[in-house]
């Protein structure tokens, strides 16, 4: 195992790694068994590992418990490709289902990782070595548009985990046997996960999720989002508490997996009303990305179905449609989720949708021109209902109307509470391009110091600070970032952001989420950061999740930073970076925050799906994407607030002019919006 095998192992699993410590290891008998052991028993605060976190005492203290395996060596059974594999599990008809499952893996490579690589970059840089004596190695990971390229690459490295968890409880005397059992137990094993999912589910096939959005109306295996019966077995799979996907990094840890209100008392107030910070469940099971989209699906259509009286797709299959006295076949509903979309030789549109009972083909003649653009729109695993008739071999749906969950026309906008929210994001502490004059002219502003007295108004009326991500421009986002940062460690980054917030004044409560560019996982829903990080924060400042629902003295908002902005502009037509209010407004439509499955946003399967919208707040802030807008929709403001980071080199590369130093200040009582100004 060379110097970069090390490296990019280490990479893989979230963390950076000295130089020192990369000689350590590869020096040791079994660099590749000591590898493994130091990334499992890690510290959860620790970014970097340096040579005092090569514990050889530990090491081979544990080797000794163990003992060796019979008829194995070192690390035999983990380098089996796996092609060589024989297993049940993998036949031709499920192999699919691995492939696509461990591509997946690849996003909940857990914590503090801040190597994504941002849209439309380069998939990966060389090990920077500028300065080998004192600088650890960092490498850039794929972004996930190119998860379905890294599917086979990913696949040996997730076979071969679950072997070592098993092999330690099972021994087989052939190795290949021992595999072949290791992967057949994990596949069946995480069936339990579920306790909602049934022995057999009609109509239902093997796959929950597609790897890659570009690929999936080209060559689409047959697929569904809620996922085969598996038969249970008896499991010898090693505890949780050794899986490398665990959850770490959270700033605020919780015995207890079930989701809790946090209240904070105080002048002013804040409920936390959802945040995954502490109760992500997730550890990559097959079966927890079919639980996912079952509760996506019956969330949603539960909305839905308020406004349409929808049958079961398996009911279509099972009965004949006559002809009514006019000629016309009836009209029927169904609720389901977007699998598939393609445009015939003709110019219609036909799309697939799925229910756990099934799924139907739906066609939208291009002659209907209102709906046909509704159908235009469609994106890939959102819930919609469809209403039409039934073809007279059953197998078509001519659709008449699209129904999406979108916002009811009654909702209504509280009033009661007083004072101003500001609302900001992506600060981006560490940058060379960081505005810090008009970010200090901010500050000042804040503590009532600005040299207009309309200001210095608005300032005595603020009683919230919400910041949607990106707090620090991080640390191997993207390749030669280190030539764009004034501050090269991440830690002395959030240290220098927080000398920043303690100039804020006490009485404004400020409420920070992270972002892509932060100290957590990549994979989305993302918890707070890190208790390590929070510390050095005055104690008016409250840490959430990303998405959070969070409760302002009776004002809901949504914080969100804003990720898949990047895959609505790109898939939806009219929808641009310039009117980033525009991407939210979809995602209201559709109540979910990141439609999509499998595209730039790497998503975390948890229990619950976080992205729902549900309940519906009174405001949306979203971040990420650097431009200002904002927006209004049946009584929710939508803010996409812009940055405090001029144009960087990636940008100018693609055309993007970010609104820097613009301040939306939400007055509480009438969502009233004004835009300050700082450059």
């Amino acid at each position: 195992m060379n110097e970069i095998d090390i490296v990019r192992a280490v990479i893989e699993e979230g963390y950076q790694i000295s130089p020192q410590a990369v000689e350590l290891i590869k020096l040791s008998n079994s660099p590749e068994n000591l590898l493994k052991y130091i990334l499992s028993t890690i510290d959860d605060c620790v970014f970097v590992i340096e040579p005092e976190h090569v514990d050889l005492k530990g090491f081979e203290t544990s080797k000794t418990v163990s003992g060796p395996i019979s008829g194995t060596s070192p690390g035999t059974v983990s380098q089996i490709a796996p092609d060589k594999i024989s297993s049940p599990a993998l036949e031709p008809a499920d192999s699919h289902i691995v492939k696509a499952f461990d591509s997946a893996l690849d996003a909940l490579k857990e914590p503090e990782s801040f190597s994504s690589v941002e849209p439309d970059m380069v998939s990966s840089a060389d090990v920077s070595d500028s300065n080998p004596e004192t600088k650890p190695y960092i490498l850039s990971s794929q972004g996930s548009d190119s998860i379905s390229d890294s599917i086979s690459d990913s696949i040996s490295d997730s076979v071969s985990d679950s072997v070592s968890d098993s092999v330690s409880d099972s021994v087989s005397d052939s190795v290949s046997d021992s595999v072949s059992d290791s992967v057949s137990d994990s596949v069946s094993d995480s069936v339990s996960v579920s306790d909602s999912v049934s022995e057999s589910i009609p109509g239902s096939l093997s796959n929950p999720f597609y790897p890659s959005a570009s690929s999936r109306s080209v060559d689409k295996p047959a697929s569904s989002f809620f996922g085969h019966a598996v038969s249970p077995s008896t499991s010898n799979r090693a505890s949780r508490e050794d899986s490398l996907f665990s959850n770490h990094g959270n700033s605020f840890p919780s015995s207890s997996r079930n989701e809790e209100v946090r209240y904070l008392p105080g002048r002013n107030p804040v409920t936390v009303l959802s945040d995954i910070t502490g109760h992500s469940t997730c550890v990559g099971e097959y079966m927890q990305f079919v639980q996912y989209f079952k509760d996506r699906y019956s969330r949603l259509s539960e909305i839905i179905r308020g406004r349409m009286n929808a049958r079961p797709i398996e009911s279509l299959k099972r009965r004949s449609f006559r002809r009514g006295s006019d000629g016309n076949t009836e009209e029927i509903s169904i609720i389901g989720m977007v699998s598939d979309i393609s445009t015939t030789t003709n110019g219609h549109k036909i799309f697939s949708i799925e229910d756990p009972t099934g799924s139907f083909s739906v066609l939208i003649r291009n002659s209907d021109k209102e709906l046909f653009e509704l159908a235009s729109r469609l994106l890939l695993d959102e819930v919609i209902g469809v209403t039409g008739s039934v073809t007279n071999d059953g197998k078509l749906m001519l659709a008449t109307k699209l129904l999406q969950p979108d916002v009811p026309n009654s909702v209504q906008r509280r009033t009661g509470s007083h004072g101003k929210a500001v609302l900001i994001s992506d600060v981006h502490v560490g940058s060379s391009q960081f505005l810090e004059d008009s970010w200090l002219d901010f500050l000042d502003f804040l503590k009532g110091e600005s040299d207009s007295e309309d200001m210095r108004e608005i300032a005595a009326q603020v009683r919230y600070l919400v910041v949607a991500g990106d707090l620090v421009d991080g640390i191997g986002i993207y390749p030669d970032q280190e030539m764009e940062l004034d501050i090269l460690d991440v830690y002395e980054q959030y240290r220098k952001a927080a000398e920043y917030f303690r100039e804020v004044p006490e009485h404004i409560h400020v409420i920070i989420s992270p972002g892509n560019h932060d100290a957590v996982r990549q994979a989305e829903p993302q918890p707070a950061l890190p208790e390590r990080i929070c510390a050095d924060f005055p104690s008016n400042v409250t840490f959430v999740g990303n998405p959070a629902l969070v409760d302002l003295d009776g004002v809901r908002i949504l914080i969100y930073h804003g990720r898949s902005i990047d895959d609505l502009v790109a898939s939806v037509p009219g929808v641009s970076y310039q009117e980033p209010a525009g991407a939210v407004l979809e995602m209201l439509k559709r109540r979910h925050l990141a439609p999509t499955y499998g595209s730039r946003v790497s998503i975390s399967p948890e229990k619950k799906d976080y992205f729902i919208i549900d309940p519906v707040p009174d405001i949306i802030h979203t971040g990420h994407v650097h431009t200002l807008g904002v927006q209004r929709y049946k009584n929710v403001l939508l803010v996409n607030s812009g940055t405090w980071q001029a144009q960087t080199e990636f940008q100018k590369r693609v055309n993007l002019m970010p609104v820097p130093a613009r301040v939306p200040v939400v007055d509480l009582a009438d969502f009233d919006v004004k835009i300050l100004a700082f450059d």
